[in-house]
């Protein structure tokens, strides 16, 4: 049997693919523990600076595989209802506090958990013409994967609320000019354009960039004092770092900066 989930390395990038075609990369246990275990040692890697998570074939990923929720469910299996507990939310939470940059190369239709996974991610790349929906109210379901927080933070909260109560799909084009995606370009080109960016970077400073990422995420619950605060905190780190005192060395000498993460 193939692997459903695939962790390549691209120099200092990492790529996950999500490798069930046949099933429109549907998550599976298998696949979901499989991505945790590929999260997990991207996040361990000193050496991995950004990660790239995409599909294969004609999807990115449409979310939970109903077939094996259903059997699962018949069987009078409590799994099934343990999965946003047991799966989705540690794997969320790793992917949107991974301390390195994270691209979203959305090759194909994304739906439910699918969208989820991708907006847990710092940027999106997404295929013109592809489409993409929440999913869950059309099977009686509740927002899981993140979304509740992920949605309204990228498209605002009223349109968040819409999309999910209404469960419509939308094209990439659309998801463009709300602001889910931060670029849609030809199919064959989702994964070279994530690649490329994904591998500048890499070329950055990598620890600003987790500070960054920390600062927008606790800013956005936070009030101006606290988000004040953080700030502070998190530039004494950043100004602790290799990088910035040679940043600051490259620019007074009228240098590119070499970055190293440190």
């Amino acid at each position: 049997m193939p692997e459903t989930v695939l962790l390549e390395r691209t120099g200092d990038v990492a790529v996950i693919t999500l490798n069930r075609p046949e099933g429109m990369n549907a998550l599976t246990v298998e696949m979901k523990l499989a991505l945790l275990e590929a999260v997990t040692s991207v996040r361990d890697d000193a050496g991995v600076r950004a990660l790239v998570l995409t599909g294969s074939g004609r999807a990115f990923c449409v979310g939970q595989d109903l077939r094996e929720h259903a059997a699962l469910l018949e069987a009078g299996d409590s799994a099934p209802l343990r999965t946003v507990r047991d799966h989705y939310n540690p794997l969320v939470t790793m992917l949107a506090r991974l301390g390195k940059p994270t691209i979203a190369a959305v090759n194909g239709t994304a739906a439910g958990a699918g969208l989820g996974l991708a907006c847990a991610l710092d940027l999106r790349i997404g295929a013109a013409g592809s489409r993409y929906t929440t999913a869950f109210a059309g099977i009686g379901l509740t927002a899981d994967s993140g979304l509740s927080w992920s949605l309204p933070r990228l498209v605002g909260a009223g349109r968040a609320t819409a999309m999910l109560l209404l469960a419509e799909p939308f094209t990439a084009e659309q998801a463009l000019e709300m602001g889910l995606l931060n670029a849609a370009v030809a199919p064959e080109q989702v994964l070279p354009t994530a690649l490329e960016l994904a591998t500048r970077l890499a070329a950055g400073p990598t620890a600003a960039y987790s500070c960054i990422k920390e600062s927008v995420a606790y800013a956005s619950g936070a009030t101006l004092e606290q988000a004040l605060a953080k700030e502070d905190e998190l530039q004494t780190r950043a100004g602790a770092t290799e990088d910035h005192a040679g940043a600051v060395r490259s620019f007074l000498a009228k240098q590119v900066p070499v970055f190293s993460g440190r």
